[in-house]
């Protein structure tokens, strides 16, 4: 699996440069920034990313964001110290997660959240299912941390 990490302060600049390093991270991964399923993608990093600055800062003074793909599928993660799991029912989410379960759905994929594997905080992940055609530009680059 090939993954990407980039590690952000949890201040309002956070969604830019997590937008930015998605964009690049998608383009390593062979997916062009232009395309309908790397919109929907970046959509979903900046909805992750400011629902950590809106509800998680003042736990944790930054969030790693991931973006892992390989088997077909991508990963986004956006992962906290703030120990408070969201409820996910469709009745309890905002209008964000609502249009990130949205987008996820229509790429195949769903949203979660897990306790983080230090116990200290929390991971958001939402997944897709890489679209046919562009299965076979997705190119395993390595794996690189920022």
């Amino acid at each position: 699996m090939w993954r990407r990490i980039l590690t952000v302060p949890l201040e309002p600049e956070a969604v830019r440069l997590a937008r930015e390093d998605a964009t690049a991270a998608l383009a390593e991964y062979g997916i062009r920034p232009d395309s309908a399923f790397a919109g929907a993608v970046l959509l979903v990093v900046s909805e992750l990313v400011a629902n950590a600055v809106r509800h998680a800062a003042e736990h944790s003074p930054t969030a790693d964001v991931t973006v892992a793909a390989g088997a077909g599928q991508l990963v986004i993660g956006v992962a906290d110290r703030d120990p408070r799991l969201p409820d996910l029912s469709p009745e309890a989410v905002g209008d964000g997660l609502r249009t990130v379960a949205d987008l996820a759905a229509a790429y195949g994929g769903s949203i979660g959240a897990e306790r983080d594997a230090r116990g200290c905080g929390k991971v958001m992940v939402a997944r897709f299912r890489v679209p046919d055609e562009l299965g076979t530009t997705g190119r395993r680059v390595g794996s690189r941390a920022r």
